[in-house]
């Protein structure tokens, strides 16, 4: 294939408003990573996050159930439900015209069967217009991977640290030290061979990641897990700096602005105004 000739990359820069783009799929990951082109994936939870976060030109947008935390306010991600999570998926879906939006399936709406995780995926697609969906585990949940598969759903994998595992893993600990390194990678290539399109991989050694994104042909999507992933995902909430005053984030974290600081400054400056009769002026007035 010559210079010319080379497709462009996943990631294409900002979109104009006025301009027609096509909808990333499952298939433009898959050929991102036969050419070598690395990508970006943001959370996204509402509307006009999506609409920003589409424009800038992310190409996947999560709605991962960490709006567990950053939406509602929980501890963890296992007490949010799939009601909770429809109506921000279906706003993320109507803000992004480019990007291929992904629901996570929460914590105790797939383990069960097969039929209930086809029965919970069916409702995101029908219910929020997500276009795939997520769901966390290796060995364990391949018979639901290859029903949803089967059944023409994408599937978004998820290995590492597993946040709904997070009682069982005894806390947010580094995955896949020792002996743990050969059963991901194992996890890995089972998941690869019953359909998914593409492998989260959380906070796990960087060197794993490498092994994992070299032994299988789908796109691994790091966060934590080094420089030599696919492809990269941040919450945006952390990846802004959008947080209170305080908030800690974890070592992976690179935050690329301080709109949590922003926003408080913000809102101070509106309180100011409001108090000492500032605002509205007569510019903001109606005769």
């Amino acid at each position: 294939m010559t210079a010319a000739a080379v497709e462009p990359t996943l990631y294409g820069g900002p979109i104009a408003e006025d301009r027609k783009v096509k909808r990333v799929s499952p298939l433009d990951l898959f050929a991102a990573k036969q050419r070598g082109d690395r990508w970006p994936m943001l959370t996204a939870y509402d509307y006009s996050t999506a609409s920003l976060l589409d424009s800038a030109g992310i190409p996947v947008l999560l709605v991962g159930d960490s709006a567990a935390n950053v939406v509602y306010g929980y501890d963890t991600t296992l007490p949010v439900t799939v009601d909770e999570l429809i109506p921000l998926v279906r706003g993320v879906a109507r803000g992004a015209r480019r990007a291929l939006v992904v629901a996570d399936l929460p914590f105790g709406s797939y383990q069960a069967s097969p039929a209930q995780a086809l029965d919970t995926a069916s409702r995101f697609l029908k219910e929020s217009g997500a276009h795939a969906v997520k769901l966390e585990g290796g060995r364990r949940v391949v018979p639901q991977v290859e029903t949803l598969v089967d059944a023409g759903v994408p599937v978004m994998a998820h290995l590492g640290l597993t946040p709904q595992s997070v009682h069982a893993m005894g806390g947010y600990k580094v995955q896949g030290r020792g002996g743990d390194g050969e059963r991901l990678v194992a996890d890995a290539k089972a998941l690869e061979a019953a359909g998914v399109f593409s492998i989260v991989l959380e906070v796990v050694p960087a060197e794993l990641a490498a092994r994992v994104t070299t032994a299988t042909s789908v796109p691994t999507i790091g966060i934590g897990a080094g420089p030599d992933c696919d492809a990269q995902v941040l919450v945006w909430q952390d990846m802004a700096a959008f947080r209170a005053p305080g908030g800690r984030a974890p070592k992976f974290v690179k935050a690329y602005a301080s709109l949590g600081e922003g926003l408080r400054e913000a809102a101070a400056a509106f309180a100011e105004e409001v108090r000492s009769g500032a605002y509205p002026a007569a510019e903001h007035s109606y005769s």
